[in-house]
């Protein structure tokens, strides 16, 4: 990659606009581009593209597919280093996360890459002596994906991949905070030799009329949206009136639960991993800690311990573990919570303030209950809130009270208490003895108000194919 790219990608066309919104770096609020600001109109222009170039890809072989598929993804890694300084540069994340999630992001084009050479049917026996029943699986044609700004490389491969493999179109809104890994991730699908109109990114400022027009224009079959509970619900609204295939990927309120036979230490690490990784800003983020009152003590004394050699700073800057909140509304969202969590009684042991500038210091709350709002609502900072609990089930019965159901996790060793948790707990992937549950290979998604469809996996390329059976008469 020889350059920024900052323009809109339509029917394999760089497109430049009067109008341009800027992007800034959360670690110093540094402009790095302006970026065209597109509209409805260049919207459905990206639209029907993707409806021109659908029936030309669709019936590429699986093979043909599979191999362009493969050229991206090894010019992603290829680019790895300077897709990841991209994406600290925007996002804010320290550079080996960012690493890290180039390599993730990249894992879901290659995983789908085999992926579409295994798009198999089903021959039933039929009903009858002179029937024959069999089974076939289609794209579902155009796709409108919609992805955030906390993993703006990984949650487009993660859409896109699957998408493109199963023989669809798409056409990509990423986040106006980071729309530039978004347009560089178009460069080189161009390279890898996507015919025009298959890949098209829009970069706006304003969400609203694009989110409309893909949710209501006829030609997309499919929404793909990761992103708040609260947009995820106006977009399956807006999608009900044509009956489309929706997949939401929404918010999280995550529980972490320490049973009195967890291995501490483990515990902690795996806390650590899952509360502080992306500064806090991630939906499968730790969100609530439930800790058996036998073992609160010595659990919150070794993570304020962990906690406090935490180091912040610039993402490229070597060592720096969190770097900032992504913008001053996120860090409104954590002072909020905590004013509220202290007003009726916890505690901050660690932490509890505003570093500098998007910095928000490594906190650790205790002497919480449901009744606060730190409770209900998905915190996305860095701020690791403790409650305590007396038996399984009353853990359970927390770990439960939200009307989110995403991702769960608990340390124990009584296999058959493990068994029993997990099958109890309401959420869609659920980490045992681990803090870590993302990988390419299993299927990603919520229950509840956490979403529908499954990311990833076999099971990923399911949400763009439609099934048909063909009844065979006659056959005597």
């Amino acid at each position: 990659m020889k350059r920024l790219y900052n323009k809109a990608y339509i029917n394999g066309q760089w497109v430049s606009k009067s109008n341009t919104f800027p992007v800034l770096n959360p670690f110093d609020g540094s402009e790095i581009a302006q970026v065209a600001d597109c509209d409805r109109a260049d919207t459905q222009g990206a639209i029907a593209a993707a409806q021109q170039a659908f029936p030309a890809w669709r019936d590429l072989t699986a093979g043909a597919r599979s191999r362009i598929l493969r050229k991206w993804y090894e010019l992603q890694m290829e680019k790895a280093d300077e897709l990841a300084r991209l994406l600290t540069l925007e996002q804010g994340k320290p550079l080996a996360e960012a690493k890290g999630e180039i390599k993730y992001g990249a894992s879901f084009v290659e995983w789908f890459a085999e992926e579409a050479k295994r798009v198999y049917g089903d021959v039933i026996p039929g009903h009858g002596s002179d029937k024959r029943i069999t089974v076939i699986k289609q794209p579902i044609g155009v796709v409108g994906a919609i992805t955030p700004w906390n993993f703006p490389n990984a949650m487009i491969t993660r859409k896109v991949a699957p998408a493109l493999a199963a023989g669809c179109t798409v056409v990509i809104k990423p986040s106006d905070l980071t729309p530039l890994s978004a347009l560089a991730l178009a460069a080189l699908a161009e390279e890898a030799g996507f015919p025009p109109g298959v890949f098209n990114v829009i970069s706006c400022k304003d969400p609203t009329a694009v989110g409309e027009e893909l949710t209501t224009n006829p030609l997309v079959k499919k929404i793909s949206f990761t992103g708040s509970t609260r947009v995820g619900k106006l977009l399956l609204k807006q999608a009900a009136d044509q009956v489309k295939k929706v997949s939401l990927e929404l918010g999280g309120n995550a529980p972490f639960i320490v049973f009195e036979d967890a291995e501490i230490d483990a515990a902690v690490a795996g806390c650590m991993a899952s509360k502080f990784r992306n500064a806090g800003q991630t939906c499968v983020c730790t969100n609530r800690i439930l800790v058996h009152h036998s073992v609160q003590k010595e659990f919150v004394e070794k993570l304020a311990q962990a906690m406090a050699q935490i180091k912040l700073g610039n993402g490229m800057e070597s060592g720096v573990e969190v770097g900032p909140l992504i913008n001053d509304s996120a860090m409104q969202k954590c002072e909020r919570l905590l004013a509220d969590a202290t007003a009726k009684g916890a505690s901050i042991p660690l932490g509890g303030n505003r570093k500098d500038r998007l910095f928000f210091s490594p906190t650790l709350v205790t002497g919480l209950d449901p009744s606060m709002a730190i409770f209900q609502e998905e915190i996305f900072g860095p701020i690791a809130a403790v409650y305590t609990f007396e038996t399984e089930q009353e853990a359970i019965a927390l770990a439960n009270q939200t009307p989110f159901g995403l991702a769960a996790y608990f340390y124990g060793r009584d296999y058959a208490r493990i068994w029993r948790v997990a099958e109890a707990l309401e959420y869609g992937m659920v980490g045992i003895n681990t803090g870590m549950i993302s990988t390419t290979v299993a299927p990603f998604g919520g229950v509840k108000e956490s979403g529908l469809g499954r990311e990833g996996s076999k099971y990923g390329i399911d949400d763009y194919l439609n099934i048909k059976y063909m009844c065979w008469g006659g056959v005597e």
